[in-house]
């Protein structure tokens, strides 16, 4: 039965060459972490596996030889220290995650907060499902309990006899900063709103034109919601009427998604909403899982694309930036849909509209995140190319039309010189 712990019993705990797993955004327990940190010289090469996070840290920085930081997916907290050669990020897509710490780690222990225990004994993960929750009972649990963390529902429900102790850090959510919505983000939106329908299942992705799609969603009607991350919009959606879920071919009437990251009023709408589920990314970012939904479109966004299609969405000008996350989960879980589509978005320039986002090539450096293969539609504020079966010589039009008006000319001619067009 799990107990309060000290400091020290925590420590007890960590075995050597340990593997410890920390989950993605307000999963991140700030006070477990300060606890190896501040006793770190009684450890030994332990490494902590982490998908985007949200504090800098000494460890993270490469300062506490003891504590080693493996990262998932870059954040303003990592992407310097990764640049700089000083930590390991591991490529994956996110919904294979669970299987590659399963494969690759020792599994050694689980650090997470966890809303407070109620009646029955149980916590919850609040915001999280993500890559721990199909571990609950599995692997050995410590929690960081913070009553400010939502108590909610799906399958995120753990049990005082299945973790080896707690410790209690009360302190607000970290928020995530609203990007502001550009013109050129509400053309890009306006040409992706004619394609959804009402009842239609929508993944949504962070960011601007994301948020742009949301805002101008609240006249449909009986919309599902099938995200990895929940996005603060919805809660809007849902209060005008546009979100019900009732359409919906898998966990019907039920928001789902595996972890939310945005504002307080998006972490009150889910406490205690049993309209909104947690599952385990596992489960929520599958392709077979997403495929089930038959009338699902997922937006996301990207940095720059090639004449084949390709998406460079995890680099910036040949730079690690971030990581593939579930891009490529939901590019091909649309795919086998019945009536699937899927949206990766960008404004037509980067640097002032002196450089095209559209290229012949992508940057030297440059990695791949949606290949050729699985990329539905681009979408810049000049419109949309549909690509999917689409020729290379057609792609190349296509995408060129697409491009800011000064580049026009420039890549059809590249790409007649370079053999794209016939």
């Amino acid at each position: 039965m799990g107990k309060k712990l000290m400091p020290q019993e925590v420590i007890d705990l960590i075995d050597s060459k340990a593997d410890l797993i920390v989950p993605i955004a307000n999963g991140e327990p700030i006070r477990l972490l300060d606890i190896l940190e501040e006793n770190a010289e009684q450890l030994d090469g332990v490494r902590i596996h982490q998908m985007l996070a949200l504090r800098s840290r000494s460890y993270i920085q490469g300062d506490i030889e003891q504590l080693r930081h493996v990262s998932y997916f870059l954040s303003g907290a990592t992407r310097k220290v990764y640049q700089q050669a000083k930590m390991e990020l591991v490529p994956n897509n996110f919904h294979e995650v669970p299987r590659l710490l399963r494969k690759t780690t020792k599994m050694s222990m689980i650090l997470t907060v966890a809303s407070p225990m109620d009646e029955h004994g149980y916590f919850t993960l609040g915001t999280q499902a993500d890559y721990i929750a199909e571990f609950i009972g599995k692997v050995p649990f410590i929690l960081e309990v913070n009553d400010q963390m939502p108590r909610t529902f799906g399958r995120n429900q753990i049990h005082i006899s299945q973790i080896a102790g707690y410790v209690e850090h009360h302190a607000a959510l970290s928020e995530e900063k609203v990007m502001e919505v550009s013109d050129k983000d509400l053309l890009i939106a306006s040409s992706i709103i004619q394609d959804i329908q009402d009842g239609d299942t929508l993944q949504i992705g962070i960011g601007s034109v994301p948020n742009a799609v949301i805002s101008m969603l609240k006249d449909h009607r009986h919309l599902g919601i099938h995200t990895e991350m929940l996005p603060d919009g919805v809660a809007k959606l849902v209060a005008a009427g546009a979100v019900d879920g009732t359409r919906k071919f898998t966990n019907p009437g039920k928001i789902v998604a595996t972890f939310a990251f945005g504002s307080k009023n998006l972490y009150d709408f889910i406490d205690n909403n049993p309209a909104v589920e947690f599952l385990p990314v596992s489960v929520v970012n599958d392709p077979r899982e997403i495929a089930k939904e038959k009338n699902i479109v997922s937006i996301n966004s990207t940095t720059e694309v090639d004449l084949f299609g390709q998406c460079a969405s995890e680099t910036v000008g040949g730079k690690y930036y971030s990581s593939s996350g579930g891009q490529v989960d939901f590019a091909r879980g649309v795919r086998f849909a019945e009536n699937g589509k899927g949206y990766i978005c960008m404004p037509s320039t980067a640097k002032d509209d002196t450089l095209s986002r559209i290229k012949l090539q992508l940057a030297p450096g440059s990695v791949v995140t949606t290949g050729k293969n699985d990329v539905d539609h681009i979408v810049t504020e000049y419109g949309v190319a549909r690509l999917h079966g689409v020729s290379i010589s057609e792609r190349a039009r296509r995408l060129a039309a697409i491009a800011h008006p000064k580049f026009r000319e420039e890549l059809l001619f590249d790409a007649k010189k370079h053999g794209f067009l016939i």
